[in-house]
């Protein structure tokens, strides 16, 4: 059946019970807020230090004035339920991030201060979000080039070019470009904290463990799958050899791992937490899409791989074992039909070659 005709939607909205719920969490969240934003208003008039990192020059007075009422307050009368205030308090914050991370980096002070408000910002846009419509439109992520789609190629050996171009670019962007932006701002905010000898070299050894766990668990996409890690080119078959017999996201824990590393390699405590947030944010906004379309085109399958695969932590089972035959049976059928493709391929390209044969000796008779 073609993916384009109707099917039952994959990402389901919250039902009415659970969106008073992501209120309620969203709520929770600008109470948090209002309370740490009190607690750190406090703690600059009494503490010197914590107001020259997070405030550098700035008057406090001249922006507790302003700050107090829209970020404290704001954020108090958000948790109450009032929208306006949800809107108010997220629009303020926002805003004061924005300022405080051009601030800092022009005048190299308030670094701290500038990291909180970011996460603030962050925090008060995602809990916002549940307040005002008891959700986060996550399934946005998976649209376009990103939505879930079959490979359009079986041939192995296209499949593990187009894999390795993927890595390249995956892990050349997130890895190399964004840890490396981070790490400029963080050194540019004089946040820098030197890290031991021993926790670099843990990095590398990290790294390198990170690094073979996402080629192994790329080459089983594409060697039993039939596909590729890209969402728009996902497998034809459910994938349980290799790492995934063991756990059932691989490729994530390598990223995460990866990530990290790259973070205690360069002795980058932000690249750490850039890449902590990152593993949380794909944990919770993208992976339910993504195992609702693993439900959806393998059924009970897969639904019997996760009872027995754990999602993060290793389990070491007799799964592998239970699945050599049939993924054996899979494979075997994926070759099959490779084969066929290229003789079908050869076959194309014999039939050109006599029809191109044909057509010369017909202008050579008309000559």
């Amino acid at each position: 059946m073609s993916r384009s005709m109707k099917m039952p939607s994959r990402h389901k909205k919250p039902t009415a019970q659970n969106k008073p719920l992501r209120i309620f969490h969203g709520r929770m969240y600008f109470a948090l807020q209002s309370l740490a934003g009190a607690a750190w208003w406090l703690g600059t008039i009494t503490l010197p230090a914590l107001r020259e990192a997070t405030l550098g020059g700035l008057s406090p007075l001249l922006i507790a004035i302003v700050d107090i009422p829209l970020f404290v307050i704001g954020s108090a009368l958000a948790a109450l339920n009032f929208r306006w205030a949800v809107w108010l308090a997220t629009a303020w914050t926002t805003l004061v991030a924005l300022c405080m991370v051009i601030y800092a980096t022009v005048t190299t002070e308030a670094g701290l201060g500038a990291v909180l408000m970011v996460a603030a910002a962050v925090g008060s846009i995602l809990a916002g979000t549940l307040m005002i419509l008891g959700r986060i439109p996550s399934e946005r992520l998976v649209t376009g080039p990103f939505a879930f789609r079959s490979s359009h190629t079986r041939v192995r050996s296209q499949l593990l070019i187009r894999t390795t171009i993927q890595i390249m670019v995956f892990w050349g962007v997130f890895l190399i470009v964004i840890p490396g932006i981070i790490n400029s701002f963080e050194e540019r905010w004089n946040l820098t904290v030197k890290f031991p000898i021993l926790v670099i070299v843990a990095g590398f050894a990290l790294l390198a463990f990170g690094t073979v766990l996402g080629v192994w668990s790329a080459r089983a996409i594409a060697n039993f799958g039939s596909g590729t890690p890209l969402p728009a080119a996902m497998a034809h078959h459910f994938v349980k050899r290799g790492p995934y017999a063991f756990v059932r996201n691989p490729m994530a824990i390598a990223g995460i791992v990866q990530g990290v590393a790259i973070g205690l390699f360069i002795g980058s405590w932000m690249v750490i937490a850039y890449a902590i947030a990152g593993s949380l944010l794909w944990n919770w906004l993208i992976r339910p899409h993504e195992e609702a379309d693993l439900h959806q085109r393998f059924g009970a399958e897969y639904d019997d791989y996760a009872a027995r695969v754990s999602c993060w932590i290793p389990t070491f089972s007799q799964a592998d074992e239970d699945y050599e035959d049939e993924d054996e049976t899979e494979a075997d059928a994926d070759r099959a039909e490779t084969d066929a493709d290229r003789d079908a391929d050869a076959q194309g390209r014999a039939a050109n070659i006599n029809v191109d044969a044909d057509r010369a000796r017909a202008d050579r008779n008309d000559y």
